[in-house]
């Protein structure tokens, strides 16, 4: 089957996205990059940029001031690795969103500057290229708004306000020349989101042996008792009434009771919508990598994917918020491993190629 590439016209650039239900671009096609690598640009303002198998375009998140080039995507990723982007040189991006634990760190919590620890897991940044709303609790409406969030925060790069940090990265002058050449202007807030937000659009995940057993029609691709996991997954289970679509969220928020039966509760949407109806609710991650993540849920609470399964097969914590989506769900002991057997399946490409510099703008 010949799959034609579909051209979408963003501002100054162009993105060129492999279809859905097209096999994987062969190594001439791709350069040998792997898959879901920024390829060159094809000409002046162009890039192309191809989603793994199973990835959807129509739903890819670019907001019309900052499309896609390669040079900004550099940048991002200079500034994603560069611990001299917090306040005394110990902590960049990449300290809490490692390729190890699909752009996670592996902690319950994440340490920042000076070790302290925040309350919440690191999210997952993966397929970032098809969300608007970003963190745990969604307070930042665009992934540009999130690559510069966690600069101020006090416990994890630790500048005070952002002028802080353009004043530290406008003593660097190999960064003043880049954002020069990128955006035409000095170092700027502004900038740095954009430039990092355009680098996490290149980590996907796609092209799992889930994708292609369900999409691609390969019997072999996954176990047989993945396959049964994947009906579960899909009727008694429960799981796709949040857990939806093709990067397996529904990108809305829920509350499942963690914490009601500690008196630890973390009030989570609430605290941006001041909404009661949002007490406790929690944004659904991508199931994506997801055996590469743990540990589990906003705090961090669960170590294994087991953990999880038994959480949502008694009905997470009944409380007055509760989801309503959420209920017992009655699973045998061997629905639960094939359950799980079918998560582990949902690991994929499109990633492979972030690598950390090997050197920094001096």
């Amino acid at each position: 089957m010949i799959v034609k590439p579909l051209l979408v016209s963003l501002s100054l650039c162009a993105l060129t996205i492999l279809a859905p239900g097209g096999a994987p671009p062969s190594d001439a096609a791709q350069g040998k990059r792997d898959a879901g690598a920024a390829a060159a640009p094809a000409s002046q303002g162009e890039l192309k940029l191809a989603l793994p198998f199973g990835l959807d375009e129509s739903a890819i998140v670019i907001p019309a001031d900052n499309p896609l080039t390669k040079d900004k995507i550099e940048l991002g990723r200079l500034l994603f690795f560069d611990k001299r982007l917090s306040k005394n040189n110990t902590i960049a991006c990449a300290s809490c969103h490692m390729a190890q634990f699909a752009f996670t760190d592996g902690k319950p919590v994440s340490a920042g500057i000076h070790g302290l620890k925040g309350g919440r897991s690191a999210p997952a940044s993966l397929n970032r290229l098809f969300s608007k709303a970003q963190f745990w609790d969604g307070r930042a409406a665009t992934l540009e708004e999130q690559s510069v969030g966690p600069l101020v925060n006090p416990v994890e790069h630790g500048f005070a306000n952002h002028d802080e940090m353009v004043a530290k990265m406008k003593k660097i002058p190999g960064y003043r020349k880049l954002f020069k050449d990128v955006f035409g202007t000095d170092v700027t807030t502004e900038g740095v989101g954009m430039a990092i937000a355009s680098f996490q659009r290149t980590i996907l995940s796609g092209n799992s042996p889930a994708d292609r057993f369900d999409l691609g029609g390969d019997e072999k691709a996954i176990s047989p008792e993945a396959q049964k996991g994947l009906e579960l997954f899909r009727t008694k289970a429960r799981c796709t009434r949040c857990h939806s679509g093709f990067n397996f969220t529904d990108e809305k928020f829920h509350n499942l009771g963690i914490g009601w039966d500690t008196n630890t509760v973390d009030l989570g949407r609430y605290m941006v919508t001041n909404n009661q109806a949002d007490i406790g609710a929690f944004k659904t991650p991508t199931l994506r990598e997801i055996s590469r993540s743990a540990p589990y849920m906003h705090d961090g609470r669960f170590k294994t994917l087991e953990e999880v399964v038994n959480f949502y097969n008694q009905g997470g914590v009944k409380n007055p918020h509760q989801d309503e989506l959420v209920i017992p769900l009655e699973l045998t002991d061997q629905e639960k491993h094939d359950l799980v057997a079918f998560l582990r399946t949902l690991n994929g490409e499109g990633w492979q190629h972030i690598k950390a510099p090997t050197s920094f703008p001096k």
